[in-house]
């Protein structure tokens, strides 16, 4: 690591050939605000990224009086860093279709934020992991959890995002090790600890479906054990850049959208029904909506989190 340290960064300026709004594109990789892996600091924004060659930092500063986005990376995975960073950045996101004056909400959602992209990171498994954490917990118990397995079992992330905390997700062969009694201190039950597991085993053949179409990839995500439509898309629509990844069977989202819409709270189907003239681009319009940050109405208790795990932070 004193090594990796002492190295100069790799450097690059990249002129991206519209308004990139940085903190918005990358906004969904960030899972919640003590993820150890993703830090902003003083305009500039810090990665740790688990790379196929190796982990690596990336410090981002966006210039939008230039027109440019400078980024610096370290490790041994930063030349692979530096070449994702357009794509990172939503530079392969393809809006030909999509037509938002389908319905006038879309149209003044797009408005407001006409700049915005698709990530497309091409890490399956860091996407993964978090939505994976995520199935069916409060975002209060699956980001601790998260945070809680990056801090333990991930590893500092080179050069100076190490000064600043930063980290690394675990590898697929650390997470593909760990024991059913680790997961459970760190909060995970089972069936989450056995997606995860199964999913690590097959890392580097998830990560081939980055060069798939999106239905071939949908299925091969799904043909894991725990993995369903939700999580399927919550991957889809980081690490494959898949502008149609809508998150069906989530608490919130299709509430949300269905208040945006239509002013009423909706369900799945009624969701279903709502984003069909937009297919090719349902994930735009749900993304559109968190970044206009509408919320349905919240009715009744909300979900706590369960205390019977056995979690410790040691």
């Amino acid at each position: 690591m004193q090594v990796l340290a002492s190295r100069a960064p790799e450097e690059r300026t990249w002129r991206p050939g519209w308004p990139c709004p940085v903190g918005q594109v990358l906004g969904p990789l960030r899972h919640g605000t003590g993820d150890p892996t993703f830090h902003r600091e003083s305009g500039t924004i810090w990665r740790g990224i688990r790379t196929p060659g190796g982990p690596a930092t990336l410090r981002l500063e966006s210039r939008p009086g230039d027109g440019v986005v400078l980024a610096s990376a370290w490790g041994s995975g930063a030349a692979w860093t530096l070449d994702s960073l357009p794509a990172m950045l939503g530079a392969l996101d393809d809006t030909a279709g999509f037509d938002p004056s389908c319905h006038p909400a879309v149209a003044s959602l797009q408005r407001a934020h006409p700049h915005w992209r698709v990530p497309r990171t091409g890490l399956v498994l860091e996407a993964l992991l978090p939505a994976v954490l995520e199935q069916k917990v409060t975002g209060q118990e699956s980001f601790a959890a998260y945070r809680r397995l990056v801090l333990r079992w991930g590893e500092p992330a080179p050069g100076p995002g190490a000064a600043r905390g930063l980290r690394v997700q675990p590898s697929a062969e650390v997470l593909a090790g760990l024991p059913s009694w680790e997961w459970l201190r760190l909060g995970v039950d089972g069936a989450r600890s056995r997606a995860v597991v199964g999913a690590a085993r097959r890392a580097a053949a998830l990560e081939r479906t980055t060069a798939w179409g999106r239905e071939e990839a949908d299925r091969a995500l799904r043909s894991l054990p725990g993995i369903g439509v939700w999580t399927s898309a919550e991957v889809r629509a980081r690490a494959h850049g898949d502008a149609d990844a809508v998150s069906f069977g989530d608490y919130h989202v299709a509430q949300d959208i269905g208040f945006a819409l239509t002013g009423e709270r909706g369900d799945d189907a009624g969701l279903a029904e709502l984003l069909e003239p937009f297919r090719g681009h349902r994930y735009r319009v749900q993304r559109l909506v968190e970044l206009a940050g509408i919320r349905a109405p919240r009715r009744g208790p909300r979900m706590a989190p369960r205390k019977h795990l056995p979690v410790r932070l040691d």
